[in-house]
């Protein structure tokens, strides 16, 4: 059994293509791996013989062999970055000269790009959203841009990104992602000005939630409870300030809103383990 790391992506082709909802894009197979991400929608995509809506920045992977189908309105015409790609085998890639099968022929395996068993790219979604991963989605429209533009070393590159990718997108597929719109909201309004300190009695006034559902809410879909996460975003921001700026510590911490150095260093040194000063001055020089 093979690990997601194992991978050694090879992308053989990428071809911009809008969709609308003409004949050719009705039931097949493709020999190689392939990902369509649409920018907008509405649509769907069929998959095994299920389908799923394309909405706003839709991702659909496909594994080679897979049935499935675009169902575009010609009313509705949709753009997509289509890439195919080889996963397993660099050395003679597949999806430099990709074919499909069209319904009713039948996929032949032996011509596809080699697959191999690995569980964790087994459970990677068919259709997946990028709305809430934005840096997801930028990255792998700068793969596409890359892969037109390069003219030296442009497989090397394309192929080191799409591994950096894939490996991205799985943890974003696994990791928990609040999903409730007023916790979403919330953070989004947090994440920008967490030096405001606002009270946490502000924060379930504005989702319009009684306190105590708002604390259970917050702690469901964070894993924290909410002074537990307003000070992991203090903490974050005072990491940000003493790296990124040329600000005295003692006025970092009055931008944050601390009334002296003092707590401001107890709480970062006990947060990080050193303190502002020692955070600073980077890890100690070896001889």
């Amino acid at each position: 059994m093979k690990q997601l790391t194992d991978i050694t992506p090879f992308l053989g082709d990428y071809m911009p293509y809008l969709y609308d909802g003409s004949s050719n894009e009705g039931l097949r197979t493709c020999s190689v791996y392939a990902i369509h991400l649409f920018p907008d929608g509405p649509g769907e995509m069929e998959v095994d013989g299920k389908r799923y809506p394309i909405g706003r920045r839709t991702l659909v992977f496909l594994r080679p062999g897979q049935p499935h189908a675009f169902h575009i309105s010609p009313d509705h015409p949709q753009s997509s970055y289509n890439l195919y790609f080889d996963l397993w085998e660099q050395q003679e890639p597949r999806s430099l000269n990709r074919f499909f099968f069209r319904h009713p022929e039948k996929y032949q395996p032996h011509t596809g790009t080699p697959t191999f068993p690995c569980e964790e790219l087994d459970g990677m979604p068919s259709v997946f959203s990028l709305q809430s991963q934005p840096l997801l989605f930028d990255l792998l429209h700068l793969i596409t841009r890359q892969f037109e533009t390069l003219s030296y070393h442009r497989q090397e590159t394309v192929n080191s990104l799409f591994y950096g990718w894939m490996l991205a997108w799985y943890n974003a597929v696994h990791a928990h992602q609040p999903s409730d719109y007023r916790i979403v909201r919330l953070l989004a309004k947090l994440e920008a000005h967490p030096e405001r300190r606002e009270p946490v009695a502000d924060w379930w006034k504005s989702c319009g939630l009684k306190r105590t559902y708002f604390h259970e809410l917050f702690l469901r879909e964070t894993g924290l409870t909410p002074k537990a996460y307003q000070h992991k975003q203090l903490m974050k921001r005072a990491s940000q300030l003493i790296q990124e700026s040329d600000l005295s510590i003692t006025a970092i911490a009055e931008k944050l809103g601390y009334t002296s150095i003092h707590p401001f260093t107890r709480h970062f040194s006990t947060y990080f383990g050193v303190s502002p000063r020692q955070f600073r001055a980077g890890p100690p020089v070896l001889q």
